[in-house]
C-alpha cells in the first residue's frame, strides 16, 4: 500500500490514490488538475521517505472535484449573570481532492486503477 503525507491549509493529511478527501479551499476551478508539492512523507512497498521537513522530488496529483461548505458550527459565548449572550455559525469553505497519483523523483510510483464499467446484466 502506497501512501504519502502532504500538508495543505495548514494541516497535515494521509493521501492514497483512487480516494477523495476534503481539505481546505484551493483557489483552482472544478475539474482542474493540482499538483502539491508539499509532501512530508511517502511510503512505497514498505520504504519509507521522511523528508526534513518536505521530501525532495516527490508530488501529489489531484483532480478537484467539486467545492462545498462544511458542516454548521455554532459557536455560543455567554457571560454568567450578565444578561450576555452572543450565539455565532460558521460554515468553512473546503475542496473535494480526488488523488491520481503519487510520484517520486520524476516516476510515479501510485496511481489511481481505473476500474472497468461492468456490463449491465438483463434478466427476463
Amino acid at each position: 500500500m502506497t501512501y504519502a503525507i502532504i500538508e495543505t491549509g495548514g494541516k497535515q493529511i494521509k493521501v492514497e490514490p483512487g480516494r477523495f478527501y476534503d481539505i481546505e479551499l484551493l483557489p483552482v476551478d472544478e475539474n482542474e488538475q493540482v499538483i502539491i508539492d508539499k509532501v512530508l512523507l511517502v511510503n512505497h512497498d514498505g520504504e519509507v521517505q521522511i523528508g526534513q521537513p518536505l521530501v525532495n522530488g516527490a508530488t501529489v496529483e489531484g483532480t478537484v472535484l467539486r467545492h462545498l461548505r462544511g458542516r454548521k458550527i455554532i459557536v455560543y459565548k455567554m457571560r454568567p449573570k450578565k444578561k450576555t449572550r452572543k450565539k455565532q455559525g460558521h460554515r468553512q469553505e473546503i475542496t473535494r481532492l480526488m488523488i491520481e497519483s503519487i510520484s517520486l523523483n520524476g516516476s510515479v510510483v501510485a496511481k489511481r486503477e481505473e476500474k472497468p464499467a461492468e456490463p449491465a446484466t438483463t434478466e427476463a
